[in-house]
């Protein structure tokens, strides 16, 4: 694992969830952290097994059907938090106004209604990740901000019939996260992302950052490198979410908040959680798309805000 230099104090972690589903949202996430030397030696090597227990690929702890972990870690960077919508308040990077301003007024309620939710990790798993936080912290990495960019069913189909796939889409959520905690850093950012798709030349494909000067430091098929004046080095690294502890941790957190919402759209159909279905390309999720096909054309969902267009994967 290539390490940050020693100049670059302030460390992102940023990963996406939802990349290859057919409904629900793509979400992007990603993590500042202060690093000081004692912290870089802890991030380029294996986790102490105290830590290790709670920061781990998300696709391995977490499911479906268990999203306590990655509930647990936003809660113990939000303990004020009073409820799971006010914690993705805290989280989320555009706020939740700008996300709900394009929705139909008839439709609003599908993604956004969370009147019925509650938190579902115990008081012990929480606690267990605000030691592992302090313990972090202890070592040399303090955890500043974590935040998370909600791309939504319909502004992904927006964006495909403007010629942008899934794939653009993610990348240009990572370049605004990336500068958002630039900003909120205030020093030059060493920021690690997960590998979009296939891509190796991402000069060509950048959105946020198109018109900064920046220098290729590597482009090869587990990374690509580049370098921004005035920004930082943002490493797009092949399987970042198994090796990279900030990556991890953002992948937890993003886990959650597109749980979150995948379930808030099962329960405006009137599915409880144990019969909410994933949202990617599995028979439980056709099921509920063919079963949901004459409510939602008696309550006029468009197409576009329930289902991605299938060119979305392309």
């Amino acid at each position: 694992m290539h390490s940050a230099p020693v100049a670059a104090r302030f460390r992102i972690g940023t990963d996406e969830n939802g990349l290859g589903a057919r409904l629900g949202p793509l979400v992007v996430t990603a993590v500042l952290a202060e690093v000081d030397e004692r912290g870089e030696r802890l991030l380029g090597r294996k986790l102490p097994k105290a830590i290790a227990e709670l920061i781990g690929d998300s696709k391995e702890r977490m499911s479906h059907a268990d999203v306590a972990l990655g509930e647990a870690w936003a809660r113990a960077l939000h303990p004020g938090a009073t409820g799971p919508n006010a914690l993705f308040e805290e989280l989320s990077l555009e706020g939740q106004s700008r996300l709900r301003a394009p929705c139909p007024s008839h439709v609003e309620s599908q993604c956004w209604a969370f009147e019925s939710e509650a938190f579902v990790a115990d008081a012990e798993l929480v606690s267990s990740a605000s030691r592992v936080l302090g313990q972090l912290e202890r070592r040399g990495v303090k955890l500043i901000s974590a935040k998370s960019s909600v791309i939504c069913t319909e502004r992904l189909n927006v964006a495909k019939d403007a010629g942008k796939n899934r794939f653009h889409c993610d990348l240009h959520a990572m370049e605004e996260l990336v500068l958002a905690h630039r900003e909120r850093a205030g020093a030059d950012v060493f920021a690690v992302c997960g590998k979009v798709g296939g891509m190796g030349d991402y000069s060509r494909f950048f959105g946020p950052l198109a018109g900064y000067l920046h220098v290729v430091l590597e482009q090869e098929r587990a990374r690509s490198a580049y370098r921004f004046p005035g920004v930082g080095e943002l490493h797009f690294v092949q399987d970042a979410d198994a090796h990279d502890p900030l990556v991890m941790l953002a992948s937890l957190l993003g886990k959650w908040v597109r749980e979150l919402l995948m379930a808030r759209v099962s329960r405006w159909y009137g599915l409880g959680r144990e019969a909410a279905p994933s949202g990617y390309h599995d028979p439980v999720t056709t099921r509920f798309v063919e079963e949901t096909a004459l409510l939602r054309k008696r309550r006029r969902v468009p197409d576009t805000c329930f289902e991605r267009a299938r060119t979305c994967d392309d």
